[in-house]
C-alpha cells in the first residue's frame, strides 16, 4: 500500500509515524485488521511478489504456510478452520499491541468471505475439524467465536487499557429466519459471514461494537432507524458501547435505489441520522467511512454541516 510493492520497506515505521503524529494532536489510533485477508486480488504478478518475499523477514504468510490459503471470490485469504491459523492472527493482533502504543484494535466485517459464485473451499478443514457439529454453518460460526474469544483475551491480558472492537455488517439477522432479528431483509453476518456478532456483545467479549449501517432511512431492506434501534437495544443490558458506522463515501454519489444521498449534497439524511444517534442513549457516537472522503468534491456540503455541527474538524 505504500510503496506499490508488497514486501518492499517504506524506510520508516508507519505505525509508530500514524501513532506519533495522531497522539501529538490528541487523537487516538485503533488498528483496523482484516483478520483473514491475505490480498486484494489474485493476479499472477501478485502471486510473484508474494513469492518473492521468501527471502524477507517475516516472509508472507503466503508463502510460509500455503496449504492455510484459500481463494475467496478474487481475494486469497485465510481458512479460519485451522486452529493454527487463528493462533497466527491472534499473534499478531498480539505483537501490535505489545510493541506499539495503539489505543484499540478493530476487526473489520470480513470473517468468511465468499460469494455465491465463488464459495470459499473449506470441505477439506471442515472433514478435518468439523464433524462434532450438525452443520458446516455451525462449525464455521464456532471457528469465528474462537478467534475473538483468543483475541479479546490476549488483548486484555497484554494492555487492559486497549480497547477490543468489531466493526460488522450492519444486520446481524433478519427476523424472518430469527425472531429476535430486525426488521429488515439484508445480507445478515449470522448467515452469510458466519459470525454471530450478537452473542460477543451479550458475553462481554468487545468493548465496543460499531456496525456498519450505510443505508438511508428510506432504504426499505435495511432501514438505518430499524438497525440502529435494533443494535441499540441490543447492547442495552450489557457494557458493550455502540458506534454507528455511517456511509460518508455514498454522500453525493448517484444511486438510484438510495437517491436520498443525492438530495441537497446528503445533508438532510445525514443530519437525520446523526440527529438519531444523538437522540438514543445507547448510542455512543458516530464513525464516518471513510476519512479520504472528508476531501471529496461531492461531499464538500455534508463536509461543511459537519464541521458546523461538530465545530472544527
Amino acid at each position: 500500500m505504500l510503496t506499490g510493492k508488497i514486501g518492499q520497506d517504506p524506510g520508516y515505521d508507519p505505525l509508530q509515524f500514524m501513532l506519533d503524529e495522531a497522539h501529538k494532536r490528541g487523537m487516538k489510533v485503533h488498528a483496523w485488521f482484516n483478520p483473514y485477508r491475505v490480498t486484494t486480488n489474485t493476479k499472477s504478478s501478485t502471486v510473484a511478489e508474494l513469492n518473492a518475499t521468501l527471502h524477507l523477514d517475516p516472509a508472507s504468510v503466503f508463502v510460509l504456510h500455503r496449504d492455510w490459503i484459500r481463494t475467496a471470490g478474487d481475494r486469497y485469504v485465510l481458512d479460519p478452520g485451522i486452529p493454527e491459523v487463528r493462533d497466527w492472527i491472534t499473534s499478531i493482533v498480539a505483537e501490535v499491541v505489545a510493541r506499539y502504543p495503539v489505543d484499540g484494535v478493530q476487526f473489520d466485517d470480513y470473517f468468511y468471505a465468499e460469494t455465491p459464485g465463488a464459495a470459499l473451499n473449506d470441505t477439506a478443514t471442515w472433514r478435518k475439524y468439523g464433524q462434532s457439529f450438525a452443520s458446516k454453518a455451525d462449525w464455521r460460526r464456532n471457528n469465528t467465536q474462537q478467534l475473538i474469544e483468543q483475541v479479546s483475551r490476549a488483548v486484555k491480558q497484554l494492555k487492559p487499557d486497549v480497547e477490543f472492537g468489531v466493526s460488522p455488517v450492519g444486520v446481524w439477522r433478519n427476523r424472518s429466519h430469527d425472531p429476535a432479528g430486525s426488521e429488515t431483509r439484508g445480507a445478515a453476518a449470522y448467515d452469510e459471514s458466519f459470525a454471530d456478532t450478537r452473542r460477543w456483545v451479550q458475553q462481554g467479549l468487545l468493548d465496543y461494537i460499531a456496525p456498519q449501517l450505510y443505508w438511508p432511512f428510506s432504504r426499505d431492506a435495511a432501514r438505518y432507524d430499524v438497525l440502529a434501534k435494533w443494535w441499540a437495544e441490543t447492547v442495552k443490558p450489557t457494557h458493550t458501547r455502540l458506534y454507528i458506522g455511517v456511509a460518508l463515501y455514498k454522500v453525493g454519489e448517484p444511486s438510484k435505489n438510495e437517491p436520498d444521498w443525492m438530495v441537497d449534497g446528503g445533508v438532510p439524511e445525514l443530519k437525520k441520522q446523526l440527529d438519531l444517534n444523538e437522540s438514543v442513549p445507547q448510542i455512543n457516537g458516530t464513525i464516518l467511512f471513510r476519512e479520504s472522503y472528508l476531501n471529496q468534491p461531492q461531499t464538500r456540503q455534508a463536509v461543511n454541516y459537519l464541521k458546523q455541527r461538530w465545530g472544527n474538524l
